[in-house]
């Protein structure tokens, strides 16, 4: 296996995919705001809740924006940033090690099943070109 790539374009799929992954954490990152907000509302901790609820608003617009910059070279860095920012979010929300644990495999999956699509459409692109000559 070759190493995942942590900057730099990517193919077709392999953008789809990511920016599809990261959409989809967003959403995920504002509903954990919304509940962190309210555990920490619930437990007498008014201006944690309003700060925890910034920051995983923040970390969900950082996933939306690394999703919209996917077709650059600098998407996937953003990606790996939201990725490791979940984790450490974790830290304010023990519950977040689920998403951060389901998000990242993911992530990975995606990735590494992305490239090889690229590398296939790549490869019969090239047959094809070389086969209409």
């Amino acid at each position: 296996m070759t190493r995942l790539p942590l900057y730099g374009r990517q193919g077709r799929l392999t953008f789809r995919l990511l920016a599809l992954a990261l959409v989809g954490q967003a959403v995920l990152l504002s509903f954990f705001a919304l509940v962190a907000r309210a555990l920490a509302i619930a437990d007498g901790r008014a201006a944690d809740g309003t700060r925890l609820l910034w920051v995983g608003l923040g970390l969900a617009l950082l996933a939306l924006v690394g999703s919209g910059l996917m077709r650059s070279p600098l998407g996937i860095t953003v990606g790996w940033v939201v990725q490791v920012l979940t984790w450490l979010s974790a830290l304010l929300v023990p519950a977040m090690v689920g998403v951060a644990v389901v998000f990242t495999a993911l992530w990975v999956l995606l990735l590494i099943q992305g490239l090889k699509a690229d590398a296939l459409v790549a490869r019969r692109e090239s047959e094809e070109a070389a086969g209409a000559d």
